[in-house]
């Protein structure tokens, strides 16, 4: 891990990334509230909430766009862009925390929620869908189903669950590399990383199936280049379900910023849930 890079800050520095993620994750911790998740957005905005250093130094433009609606008064599930040129990465790199609310209830609740809290800046289906699809994904996961079993549990379930659910399959159809392929047998060069919402969530699906430590994961994900700290934070979402905390590097976790703050938050969480 080092750091002065892009934006020249120390190892260990944060970006929008886990910031955002903080930031719904607070909401999961007090008792989830969708209202309380996009002041929690706009708290970091305009006030440096859950920021690492105490500034904002990176925001998204369609995250930076809904949050100027959400300080205008608009409805959260109402915020986020609906265009198909506004399905950036913003909404997918902090959705992990939605979980632990929704890991016990039924596919159709499930989705619902996804798709409010994915609609906060990203209410585009293409973004709602990546969302869905990583959590469906991690669900298997935090179940205790091995990696690769639970990708083919998804491409055997989606179907399914698109037509219960009235999804245009059309609209999805950018999703078959990952609902009818085998993702993990896809040549690197073939991989994209940019901040384009499926060409994170498929390179995040490569790392984590092509590789097998958390950190090798991890690693994977940033050194393919482009958004890296998007594709580790969505990669390592899943690969901290997988391995477990106690298999990422003692020395990543011990350099971060606010590291104490970070587990007391997950504390709470887990007091809150029961966990």
């Amino acid at each position: 891990m080092t750091g002065y890079g892009t934006y020249k800050l120390p190892s260990g520095t944060w970006s929008d990334d886990s910031s955002l993620t903080f930031c719904l994750a607070e909401s999961v911790a007090k008792g989830f509230d969708l209202n309380a998740v996009a002041q929690n957005f706009v708290k970091w905005s305009r006030e440096n909430f859950w920021t690492a250093t105490g500034v904002v130094f990176d925001i998204g433009a369609a995250t930076c766009k809904a949050i100027n609606r959400l300080s205008q008064g608009i409805e959260p599930q109402r915020a986020g862009g609906t265009s198909s040129d506004a399905n950036g990465n913003g909404s997918l790199m902090r959705i992990a925390p939605l979980l632990f609310v929704i890991y016990d209830k039924p596919v159709g609740e499930r989705f619902r929620l996804t798709k409010q809290v994915s609609s906060i800046t990203h209410a585009h289906i293409r973004s709602v869908f990546a969302c869905f699809y990583y959590l469906e994904y991690a669900l298997l996961l935090y179940q205790g189903v091995d990696r690769m079993e639970a990708y083919e549990i998804l491409q055997k379930k989606m179907p399914d669950y698109i037509e219960e659910l009235g999804i245009d399959p059309v609209k999805i159809s950018v999703f078959d590399r990952l609902l009818k392929g085998n993702i993990h047998e896809v040549a690197e060069e073939k991989i994209e990383s940019t901040g384009y919402v499926l060409h994170t969530l498929e390179a995040s699906l490569w790392c984590f199936l092509t590789t097998n430590t958390y950190k090798e994961a991890v690693l994977k994900a940033v050194n393919l280049g482009s958004d890296t700290d998007t594709t580790a934070a969505v990669t390592g979402g899943l690969a901290g379900l997988y391995y477990g905390f106690e298999n990422i590097p003692q020395n990543w976790i011990s350099q971060l910023a606010r590291v104490e703050d970070i587990e007391d938050l997950s504390r709470r969480i887990a007091q809150n849930l029961n966990l």
